[in-house]
């Protein structure tokens, strides 16, 4: 049995066995344009398999070494790749620029951070890891675009790319280039897409016979975006490759067939989605963010539980029966949050605190727990393991505190201050989590009414509304 081989068995005993199947078919039949950036939200629908159950078994074959995970930086204009990180740890606090869009942007991982995972060269090695080798427009779809681009077929690409592009040309390290066009009226990007370099031509008024010079250097300096205005005419461009890599300097014509390109756009794995993956958590404990790194989540949904009267509960059976119904009670939450796309931050005595990517995925989880906790109750043949239970939504700062992955701001606060009014067996739900659509008509299939309160937070200078769900 070869390494790879033992890799995969240990896969599929590890993740699920129909799910590994699948991954290992593609790993060994597909085309190496396949498995470069691989979309797992794809996968799982090209596959009809659960997503949950797809970036699982992708995050064990991860950790076994079939694959290799990277964090890309997008631009939310064109969907360009801007930076590519091998952890969660090299992505910068501060701006990113899109030479392309001329725009620069803040990284928050809710939309902006793509997660991708591409065979390991060590399992079968494609075209993408020597990426100097790839023709140009393989280049520009695998390398330049994210997962997130929704392209045509490779022949469809090419077709529509030479409707957008007036010339393309190559350029070894240190090399020398001339590139002679005609140029039309309109607006026109020189692009170069490995140094991610753009200069801007705005081509307007009488045509002229007259040909212009320009000379464009590529290093790995960004300089800003600019902006040249042009008769429409004859132009020689002059190009120099100062870089150490091979460039692919181009003129894209700016008009209705890029714009349509690139605004087809699909769902991808965004680097909030995985940090909410119980599963990641458990498995990628120590790769998460820097000591001293703060990232931008803009919408994450937080769920804070605690037992009513647990230390009068240790007080009346006992430390070790007391024991094992706290740790139960651990279980059947930790299994609840995991199978609704949550994860377990921390545990603080008998308290857990949770988060989950959107407010109705949370919703669904505190509904569980509560039904959950009436059968521990039932299976125990008590009454007294009574779940206080607090919800709310908003931005925040994912952090490492204590070695692991955790979270920052006032959204956190409120969260838990809003635990602090529940009552036994009761769940208090803030505006932002009650006034989503998907939670309404969630609370609405389940005939449950939230009964509204103005309430002081503890911490929390003005009033807040709360929303009681009975």
């Amino acid at each position: 049995m070869s390494e790879t081989e033992a890799r995969f068995s240990v896969l599929r005993q590890s993740a699920d066995p129909g799910a590994a199947t699948a991954v290992e078919r593609l790993v060994r039949d597909g085309p190496d344009e396949a498995l470069h950036r691989i979309n797992v939200l794809d996968f799982a629908a090209d596959h009809g398999l659960a997503l949950e159950t797809v970036l699982d078994t992708f995050l064990h074959a991860a950790r076994l070494g079939l694959f290799e995970m990277s964090w890309n930086i997008l631009c939310p204009g064109c969907g360009g790749v801007l930076n590519t990180n091998a952890t969660l740890k090299t992505v910068k606090q501060s701006d990113y620029a899109c030479s392309l869009c001329a725009a620069g942007y803040e990284p928050s991982l809710d939309e902006m951070v793509e997660v991708a995972f591409t065979v390991s060269p060590r399992v079968r090695k494609i075209a993408a890891h020597t990426p100097e080798t790839l023709p140009v427009w393989d280049y520009v779809r695998q390398m330049y675009w994210s997962s997130g681009m929704r392209f045509p077929p490779p022949d469809e690409f090419q077709r529509q790319m030479h409707e957008v592009v007036l010339d393309w040309t190559e350029l070894a390290p240190g090399e020398r280039g001339t590139m002679s066009v005609q140029l039309p009226e309109g607006f026109i990007i020189v692009f170069e897409p490995v140094t991610h370099s753009a200069l801007f031509l705005d081509v307007k008024g009488e045509p002229t016979r007259e040909r212009r010079e320009m000379g464009v250097v590529f290093n790995k300096v960004q300089a800003p975006t600019g902006t040249e205005v042009l008769r429409p005419g004859p132009l020689r461009l002059t190009f120099e490759n100062r870089s150490d890599v091979r460039t692919l300097p181009g003129l894209f014509l700016a008009g209705d067939t890029l714009h349509h390109l690139l605004g087809q756009r699909k769902p991808f794995l965004t680097a909030k989605r995985l940090l909410t993956h119980q599963t990641f958590r458990d498995l990628f404990r120590a790769d998460t963010l820097a000591l001293d790194q703060r990232l931008k989540i803009l919408s994450l949904t937080f769920v804070f539980t605690d037992l009513k009267a647990s230390t009068e509960l240790y007080e009346r059976i006992g430390d070790l029966a007391a024991y094992d119904l706290v740790k139960a009670h651990f279980g059947v939450l930790g299994d609840v949050v995991a199978q609704e796309s949550g994860a377990v931050v921390k545990t603080i005595g008998d308290a857990v605190m949770a988060t989950f990517p959107t407010p109705d995925r949370g919703m669904a989880a505190v509904l569980r727990m509560r039904e959950a906790m009436r059968r521990l109750n039932e299976d125990h043949e008590r009454e007294d393991l009574l779940l206080k239970i607090g919800i709310h939504e908003g931005p925040c700062l994912a952090v490492t505190l204590n070695d692991r992955l955790d979270y920052f701001g006032q959204t956190v606060n409120i969260a838990s201050r809003v635990q602090g009014l529940a009552m036994s067996q009761s769940i208090f739900a803030t505006e932002p989590v009650v006034r989503d659509e998907a939670t309404a008509r969630l609370l609405a299939g389940a005939g449950l009414t939230p009964s509204e309160r103005r309430c002081v937070l503890r911490g929390i200078s003005d009033e807040y509304t709360v929303y009681e769900i009975p």
